[in-house]
C-alpha cells in the first residue's frame, strides 16, 4: 500500500543535499544557484532526456555515464543552461563533476551534472568551482529545491513509501520548471531517488514510463528545451529482498515512481510562468491509447484554448478545432465535450448549455476538459495551463 510521506528527494535513506549561492548571473543578491544531491552509497540509475537536437553539455555528459550501477551525485547549477556552448561547455560540464567528486572523494564518472537557464553564455567556471567548494550536505531538501530553479516560484516535491519483504521502501522527487514545456518534456529537471535494493535492469524501463505517464502529458507553451533530464537512482539503503525484473516488487516500484512524475507534474503545470489554471483534458472512445494521447495532448497545446481558460470563455468551438488538427481517427457527429462537468457538446453540436453557467464552471483552478469520441476504448490525459499577460511579460524580459 502506497503511502505518502515528508522529505522530498531526501525521504529514502542514505540521500543529503546542499546549496549555495555561487552568483551564476553575476547577481548581488543571496539566490541559491548551485546545488549537490548525493548518496552514501552507489546508485543503479538511469534517465531520459530532452528529445531537442539542440542538446547541452550536461545532457551529453550524463547520457555517457547512464544507465550506471555507481552512481553517487548529481550536481545543479540554475541561471545557465551550458548550452550552445561547443567544446568548452563540455569541458566545464566535466569541470562540474571533477570538482563535487573532489569534494566527496569519488570518481568523476560517478557524478551527474544538470544545467538550466540562458542558452548560449559559457558558463562563470570561477564561481562555480568555487561555489562546489563550499557545498556541505545536509538533510535540506529545501534549500536544493531553490537552487535549482528558474522562473519558478514554488517548490515541487513528493515522496512516498511501500514495503518490500517487510522492508519499507522509499521514492523521492524533486524538479524545477515553469516554461518551455511540451509533450516530451522541457526545461525541466527532475531527480527521482529512492532507497530501494533493485537490479538495475529495471530502472531503464521504469524511467521511460514514468516520462511517458507525467512529463510527456504535459504542455505549457509549446516549447521544448535543450536541458531536460529526468533520472531515477537507487542506492540499495532500504535492505529490502533485490528487486527483479518482471516481478510484482518491480511493478510496485514502477508505480511509486510513476506516481512520484506524476505529482511533480501536476505540480509544474500549477506553477507554469504566468499561469492561473491547471488544464486537464480527458480523451476517452478514441480507437486506441496512442490517437487519445494524440488528442489530448493537441487539445492541451492549443494556444487558443489557453486563452479561452484564461479568460473563463466557454468557446467549446476552440476544443473541436484543436481535435481536428490531431493524429486520431474522428467522427464530428460521436463527439462530446464536458467541461468541470457542464457538457457543452453532444453529437458533435451544442448541447444549448448557459454559457454564464460554463463561465462560472471554469472560473476555478483546475478546468477539466472531458472529450470522448465514441469510437473504441482508448483512453489518455494530458496537463496543461492557462496562457495570460504575465506569460508574454516574463519571457519578453527574460534576459534583459
Amino acid at each position: 500500500m502506497m503511502r505518502s510521506v515528508a522529505g522530498g528527494p531526501l525521504a529514502p535513506r542514505g540521500w543529503k543535499a546542499a546549496a549555495t549561492c555561487a552568483h551564476i548571473k553575476g547577481s548581488t543578491g543571496d539566490k541559491l544557484d548551485l546545488g549537490l544531491l548525493a548518496s552514501d552509497f552507489d546508485c543503479a540509475a538511469a534517465g531520459v532526456f530532452t528529445q531537442n537536437q539542440v542538446v547541452a553539455a550536461p545532457v551529453i555528459w550524463c547520457r555517457r555515464l547512464l544507465p550506471g550501477t555507481n552512481i553517487r551525485a548529481i550536481v545543479v547549477d540554475s541561471g545557465n543552461a551550458n548550452a550552445c556552448t561547443g567544446e568548452q561547455g563540455l569541458r566545464d560540464a566535466e569541470a562540474m563533476a571533477s570538482a563535487a567528486a573532489q569534494l566527496l572523494g569519488i570518481d568523476s564518472s560517478q557524478v551527474l551534472v544538470a544545467s538550466t537557464g540562458v542558452i548560449g553564455i559559457p558558463l562563470p567556471m570561477d564561481r562555480v568551482s568555487a561555489g562546489i567548494r563550499q557545498l556541505r550536505l545536509g538533510a535540506d531538501a529545501d534549500a536544493f529545491n531553490d537552487a535549482i530553479m528558474t522562473t519558478d516560484t514554488r517548490r515541487k516535491q513528493a515522496a512516498l513509501a511501500f514495503d518490500v519483504g517487510g522492508r519499507e521502501v522509499r521514492v523521492g522527487g524533486v524538479t524545477k520548471g515553469a516554461a518551455m514545456i511540451h509533450p516530451n518534456m522541457a526545461t525541466m529537471l527532475c531527480f527521482v531517488t529512492s532507497d530501494a535494493v533493485v537490479d538495475p535492469a529495471v530502472l531503464p524501463g521504469a524511467v521511460k514510463h514514468a516520462a511517458a505517464g507525467s512529463f510527456n502529458l504535459l504542455s505549457v507553451d509549446g516549447d521544448q528545451s535543450t536541458n531536460d533530464t529526468c533520472v531515477v537512482l537507487c542506492n540499495g539503503a532500504a535492505g529490502n529482498p533485490i528487486i527483479r525484473p518482471g516481478s510484482p516488487e518491480a511493478r510496485l516500484l514502477e508505480e511509486a515512481i510513476d506516481e512520484v512524475a506524476l505529482s511533480l507534474a501536476r505540480h509544474m503545470a500549477a506553477d507554469a510562468e504566468g499561469a492561473t489554471k491547471v488544464i486537464e483534458v480527458r480523451v476517452s472512445g478514441a480507437a486506441s491509447d496512442a490517437e487519445a494521447h494524440a488528442a489530448a495532448r493537441k487539445i492541451v497545446s492549443s494556444n487558443l484554448l489557453k486563452c479561452a481558460v484564461h479568460g473563463n470563455d466557454p468557446n467549446w468551438g476552440r476544443i473541436l478545432m484543436a481535435l481536428g488538427n490531431a493524429p486520431a481517427q474522428l467522427q464530428e457527429d460521436r463527439v462530446s465535450v464536458a467541461l468541470n462537468g457542464l457538457r457543452l457538446v453532444a453529437g458533435g453540436r451544442t448541447t444549448g448549455f448557459d454559457p454564464a453557467a460554463a463561465s462560472k464552471a471554469m472560473d476555478a483552478p483546475l478546468v477539466i476538459i472531458e472529450v470522448a469520441l465514441g469510437l473504441g476504448s482508448g483512453a489518455a490525459m494530458a496537463l496543461g495551463c492557462d496562457m495570460s499577460e504575465e506569460y508574454v511579460t516574463l519571457n519578453a524580459d527574460y534576459t534583459t
